[in-house]
């Protein structure tokens, strides 16, 4: 076994390798760009060495500082994790002439399968049913859009070397076909340092579903099941599974021998991952084969017990599979979300910034249920525009599918981050969603389900009444912390109950609060005032938590909290969000009256959505323009957005050129 390995990676994976690679009293080394130099990864491993500028393109997908920082440190072997270098052949070439191991596939699995281009021919030559279309290389638009027409609308343009979602776009028209190719290759070209894209027919209403196999390098293949990964956004995984809801053991079965059979075929011999896209009828189609570790393995972690890192290790060190078919069970159901930071209010543009606050819920196994965070992040450390928006994945696994859910739900109402904007309000809501619950998923769910984007649901039933509770013991708590301060309330102001009006987002309910032993009661009213229900109140929250976690009538509860100056605070729970406002009677009637304030105008100027780089500005001063057309393409984390008009227009100024780096409402450009 090795005694000490460098991991080529940075952020969670970075990280999770080196938990594992610990256990297993294996030595670490880092590597860390100059944005990274206080990250997470770098503090855990026994030694770190500093590769290049933050750029990836300088540090992390430079070969040579690699293979200079295992000889430096005397690194035996070299686990890539995922993205950057994981899935290029040339790496583990590098790093076999300076006679150190890499941890995955060698170089020849690579090179077949890897590519996508390639793998799909791969596929076809072992009748494997792959999805119709064009598998040269795309040269120019003209051409992408003749290949388009020739498969038939609607078309997928993806990156050969592509992953993560980057370089790929759904056509549905000869226009979007050459806009997405040039977008395509741009992406491709910043994130892989490769360029070729290709074409293929995109199946309407489909699912993601891939299956994860383990090889060794004595020519044993086995499946570990499959992982559903349908909850995507601009084609990149949010949520996934594992089992999928969609599969029975015939076609589990039959999808895993697949892929075994073709692992085989290329001598395949690490951990890797066949990706099918399927159709609701549990016809499934080859789509591509990822050579590495995937993102979201802690699923199948934690429904078959094997720790895949280590069988990478063990595997790379020679050592045969100590685990056959017959071995793997499933057990339970696991589910996972992956913490963006992005903002789901803005259509999920990515959000950069210090994490102010940064508090996950607490990694635990309780009564069969288990909550893992996989994260690369501290409080304090700060979220770059040079590297994937992603802040941790949180995974839960229950006996059930719904008990998973549950379990994700409650463990995402408990996960504070500030300072920030993250997606967790979108998840939280997509835990509560009917379809979600009930597994009736497709990749295009998200656009299905949001297609006017997301905004936070309205408090009602069962959820308001909780947030109504919570208010009111918050109240009681603060009111209980003046009580106890000379000459905050006047003499006699103490009572053993407190009658307040709670304005959920303005909406009034009448609350009375009294105490009950080591809890509060709250009897909440009817606009009548006639008494609707009263709930028993026990919390250990203090003002200042940014989690209130208590019970109510002796069910678990966990709710964000921040202050809302004056007298007010914000609340999030199951996806809704609101602001408190609690009040006397009369306070409340009076503000009622006050008038809102406007928002400002911003219709006639195109703002920046988030921090990043202009790459390009489509017009120019004086030029008429129609709802729709493209004015401007800004980057963050490596992908690019296409800015539109939303109104027919002339453009009166252009304030930004290409290569501008923009804060968050900068304004790009102004329209007459």
């Amino acid at each position: 076994m090795f005694k000490k390995i460098l991991i080529a990676n940075r952020g969670e994976i970075a990280c999770r390798v080196i938990k594992t690679a610990r256990r297993m009293g294996i030595a670490t080394v880092a590597v860390y760009s100059d944005a990274d130099k206080d990250a997470l990864h770098v503090e855990m491993a026994d030694e770190a060495v500093h590769i290049g500028p933050p750029a990836a393109a300088q540090s992390y997908l430079v070969i040579d500082k690699i293979v200079a920082a295992c000889k430096q440190t005397g690194a035996e072997a070299v686990h890539p994790g995922y993205g950057f270098l994981s899935e290029r052949a040339a790496f583990p070439e590098a790093l076999a002439a300076e006679g150190i191991v890499f941890i995955g596939p060698n170089p020849a699995a690579i090179e077949a399968m890897g590519d996508k281009i390639e793998s799909k021919k791969a596929a076809a030559r072992a009748n494997v049913s792959t999805v119709p279309g064009n598998l040269g290389v795309i040269e120019t638009p003209e051409d992408a859009v003749k290949v388009a027409e020739e498969i038939g609308f609607p078309v997928m343009i993806k990156a050969s070397a592509g992953g993560g979602g980057k370089g790929m776009r759904i056509a549905y028209s000869a226009d979007d076909v050459a806009e997405g190719f040039r977008a395509s290759k741009s992406e491709a070209k910043s994130s892989f340092g490769d360029d070729r894209v290709f074409i293929e027919k995109f199946i309407v209403n489909p699912r993601h579903i891939e299956i994860q196999l383990l090889g060794d390098k004595h020519g044993n293949v086995i499946y570990l099941g499959e992982r559903e990964c349908s909850i995507q956004r601009r084609n990149q995984k949010v949520v996934e599974e594992a089992p999928s809801p969609l599969l029975d053991e015939a076609t589990r079965r039959a999808m895993g021998e697949q892929s075994v059979a073709l692992a085989k075929a290329v001598g395949y011999d690490s951990a890797g991952t066949v990706e099918f896209v399927a159709g609701q009828d549990k016809s499934f189609y080859f789509l591509e084969m990822n050579t590495r570790l995937q993102v979201e393995h802690p699923v199948t972690e934690l429904i078959t017990g094997i720790d895949l890192v280590e069988q990478m290790i063990r595997v790379a060190a020679g050592e045969k599979l100590s685990i056959t078919q017959e071995d793997v069970k499933l057990n339970g159901w696991a589910v996972e979300s992956r913490i963006y930071a992005e903002d789901p209010f803005r259509n999920f543009l990515p959000s950069i910034g210090r994490l102010k606050t940064y508090r996950p819920p607490v990694e635990e196994s309780v009564g069969g249920v288990t909550v893992r965070n996989d994260t690369g992040v501290v409080e304090g450390g700060e979220i770059s525009l040079h590297y994937d928006p992603m802040i941790a994945k949180l995974v839960t696994h229950a006996p059930d599918r719904l008990g998973a859910i549950r379990a994700q739900a409650e463990a995402l109402d408990a996960f504070a981050i500030d300072g920030i904007q993250h997606n967790i309000p979108f998840l939280t809501a997509l835990m509560e969603h009917p379809r979600w619950q009930e597994g009736r998923l497709s990749t295009g769910f998200i656009a299905e389900e949001f297609p006017d984007g997301f905004a936070p649901a309205k408090p009602g039933g069962e959820i308001a009444a909780t947030l109504v509770a919570v208010a009111a013991q918050i109240d009681w708590l603060t009111m209980e912390r003046r009580r106890a301060i000379s000459h905050q309330l006047r003499r006699g102001a103490a009572t053993k109950e407190l009658l307040r009006t709670i304005l959920l987002d303005g909406e009034p309910t009448r609350a009375e609060t009294r105490a009950d032993g080591d809890a509060v009661s709250v009897r909440v009213l009817g606009a009548d005032g006639v008494e609707a229900k009263t709930y028993r109140v026990s919390t250990e929250w203090k003002p200042g938590d940014p989690v209130w976690r208590g019970e109510i009538d002796g069910k678990p509860v966990s709710v964000q909290v921040r202050k809302h100056p004056p007298a007010g605070w914000d609340l999030a729970h199951r996806g809704v969000s609101v602001v408190a406002r609690i009040h006397g009677a009369r306070i409340a009637e009076l503000l009622s009256m006050m008038p809102e304030r406007q928002v400002a105008d911003t219709s006639k100027l195109l703002l920046c959505p988030m921090p990043g780089l202009v790459v390009s500005i489509a017009v120019e001063e004086g030029q008429e323009v129609k709802a729709g057309e493209t004015l401007a393409v800004v980057e963050a984390m490596k992908m690019e957005n296409v800015l539109r008009a939303e109104r027919d227009g002339k453009i009166a100024k252009i304030n930004a050129k290409p290569g501008d780096s923009l804060a968050v409402d900068a304004v790009i450009l102004e329209l007459e």
